[in-house]
């Protein structure tokens, strides 16, 4: 039935609704796999992406999900600071084991497990901003300020532009 949401997009609804948030998950019929492509897809900037990227700390082998602005690139020396451990970009099985999503999909919330989160200082600079809503097409918009909240996440310098 047109209208209602895929299975990966609904669970994501229904996390946003559990953290009383009035967001609304659309799908959309173009890809928003990459910053680029959402943007487009969307209409707003690639800086307005709220790009999820999960990696794997080395040592502990715990993910770890940084959410920064389609503008950036991550710093991974930075976000390996952070953590205090060596990172590595995490493999599509752990990315999907995880989070219960798809690369290209990660949203910033309704993971299959808690996950250590580090959000982009950049995204704090602007009104609104659009994030994965677990699958390649579907999205929501949010303020930095409902990101912050929603994933719990500590707010750092994790991006270099480019």
């Amino acid at each position: 039935m047109p209208g209602e949401l895929g299975r990966s997009a609904r669970a994501v609804q229904e996390a946003l609704d559990a953290a009383g948030l009035e967001l609304r998950v659309v799908e959309l019929p173009a890809s928003t796999r990459t910053a680029a492509e959402a943007a487009a897809a969307i209409g707003c900037t690639v800086a307005q992406i709220a790009k999820s990227i999960v990696f794997r700390a080395s040592g502990s082998g715990a993910p770890v999900l940084v959410i920064a602005s389609g503008a950036n690139r991550i710093d991974e020396g930075v976000v390996a600071e952070l953590v205090g451990e060596r990172i590595e970009q995490a493999r599509p099985d752990f990315v999907r084991e995880a989070t219960g999503f798809v690369i290209g999909g990660v949203p910033p919330c309704g993971h299959a497990q808690p996950i250590r989160t580090f959000v982009d200082r950049d995204l704090l600079a602007l009104d609104e901003i659009w994030a994965a809503a677990g699958t390649p097409h579907a999205v929501f918009r949010l303020t930095p300020d409902q990101l912050t909240v929603l994933t719990g996440g500590t707010v750092a310098s994790v991006g270099a532009r480019g």
